[in-house]
């Protein structure tokens, strides 16, 4: 029963998501609207770290790290 309720939560998150995705893009540049949503992949290596304790290696933090970097100017 648990795992239905985080599935169905999951699904809702994932299709809230997506509206405020296509929202953005009808209201704003794509060229700026594009690398924040890509800027999420950071964000969940971020939490995996802090939350679920995932061993880090330089690789990781390093990639991380250029996507950060890479939506920082392209947004500039």
């Amino acid at each position: 029963m648990e795992i239905l309720c985080f599935l169905g939560l999951s699904g809702i998150a994932t299709g809230l998501s997506w509206i405020f995705y296509f929202k953005a893009l009808e209201t704003g540049d794509v060229s700026k609207v594009a690398p924040i949503d890509k800027l999420s992949v950071a964000i969940a290596i971020g939490l995996a770290i802090l939350i679920l304790k995932e061993p880090v290696d330089l690789k990781t933090i390093l990639g991380a790290l250029m996507i950060v970097g890479g939506t920082i100017v392209i947004i500039w």
